[in-house]
């Protein structure tokens, strides 16, 4: 199995951030709550779009899914089971450890009939926040407004052979203490390939690529260090997620290295730094990138588009996109990541979506997809 981070770690995180998020009455204050909702449990009289699509989604944020779902116009194409499941997650994704922090609806289109709304949703993740944005349509019922909530179509794939062809690589030592990593061997000869410093509005960047030289897999990690004209440490930081932490022979990753709120222009001199560990790897499951495509969303951001395709026979519960971006010289100028909040079934595909800073959206030339993968049952 191919990890993001070593299973200790992740387990920890995910489980036990998992349950805290998922407990009742946690839930924050959402944006722009509607007048008249002040008393705990009351709802106001949905008379209006912007009060309907309120009451649903305060509705969730709270996890009282009969209220939420009995809310919904009758004409909405989903079951009540189907409904929740699709908003809480399943399968081990990432969305079933997350908890809706916070939302801010803004209308787009209103007539006395119908109404469409954008909503912008924070999540709050394991991972860190994730922000969503969805466009909502209501209807008018009488003297109340609905939320006209779509049916999402899950392809059903038939039952299938999936042949099990891939390279696998297992670490046998001679002690059970050692399944992880083995420090009594040579490292993987692993190396930093290039390297770039920008400065950002939110602080200096390092980013690059990577490479797994040797012919057995590498736990990888790349870290950084500012260092100013007198020769002081600044900062230290490392690529933390935003790498592909484990690589198989002669595999190639994009890294980023983050220093919130530094500037460059005090930076004289960066120290790189790449650590590997000896680890079991596998190449499966397989997943493929197809649709790639760059555009600007409606918000006017740089967006990298396509979808992920398992081609595996194994479910892949929390899949993480990692996108590198070059100039017309083969130069990295960006490193963007993102989770895709719904688990990637076998044979099946999801839609995934990274954000190009608009400072460096006009030199990109060229982009390349790499994907980790994290399973409940590695």
């Amino acid at each position: 199995m191919k990890f993001i981070l070593p299973i200790t770690l992740v387990v920890a995180t995910v489980v036990l951030m998992g349950l805290g998020l998922m407990g009742y009455g946690q839930s924050r204050t959402a944006l722009g709550i509607a007048e008249g909702s002040a008393l705990p449990g009351l709802t106001p009289n949905p008379d209006t779009p912007d009060k309907a699509l309120h009451n649903v989604l305060l509705e969730l944020q709270r996890r009282n899914w009969d209220r939420a779902y009995a809310d919904l116009s009758k004409t909405s194409g989903v079951d009540e089971q189907d409904f929740i499941e699709r908003w809480r997650g399943m399968n081990g994704s990432l969305r079933s450890f997350s908890n809706l922090e916070s939302f801010d609806t803004r209308p787009m289109h209103e007539t006395s009939e119908e109404a469409d709304y954008r909503v912008h949703l924070l999540w709050s993740t394991p991972v860190g926040p994730v922000q969503d944005v969805r466009d909502f349509h209501l209807t008018r019922v009488g003297n109340e407004w609905k939320v006209v909530w779509p049916k999402v179509t899950i392809p059903n794939v038939p039952a299938q052979v999936v042949p099990v062809n891939y390279l696998r690589w297992d670490l046998v030592t001679g002690t059970s203490g050692e399944e992880w990593g083995a420090h009594n061997i040579d490292a993987p000869h692993v190396r930093i390939i290039s390297m770039n410093a920008v400065n950002t509005a939110e602080g200096t960047v390092i980013m690059g690529e990577a490479v797994n030289e040797d012919t057995v897999p590498a736990f990888v990690t790349v870290n950084a260090t500012l260092v100013d004209g007198s020769g002081n440490t600044i900062d230290e930081e490392s690529s933390f997620d935003k790498i592909d932490h484990v690589l198989l022979p002669k595999q190639v990753t994009p890294y980023r290295v983050d220093f919130p709120s530094t500037s460059l222009n005090k930076v004289k001199n960066v120290r790189m730094d790449i650590k590997a560990t000896l680890v079991p790897a596998s190449a499966d499951p397989v997943i493929g990138v197809t649709n790639q495509k760059l555009e600007t969303d409606a918000q006017g951001h740089a967006v990298l588009h396509g979808d992920l395709l398992n081609e595996s026979g194994q479910t892949v519960n929390i899949p993480h996109v990692i996108a590198s971006f070059y100039d017309n010289n083969g130069k990295v100028v960006w490193v963007s990541d993102g989770y895709v909040e719904r688990a990637l079934l076998p044979q099946g595909s999801e839609a995934f979506a990274v954000e190009i800073p608009k400072s460096v959206a006009g030199e990109v030339h060229n982009f390349h997809v790499v994907v980790n993968q994290y399973s409940l049952k590695s």
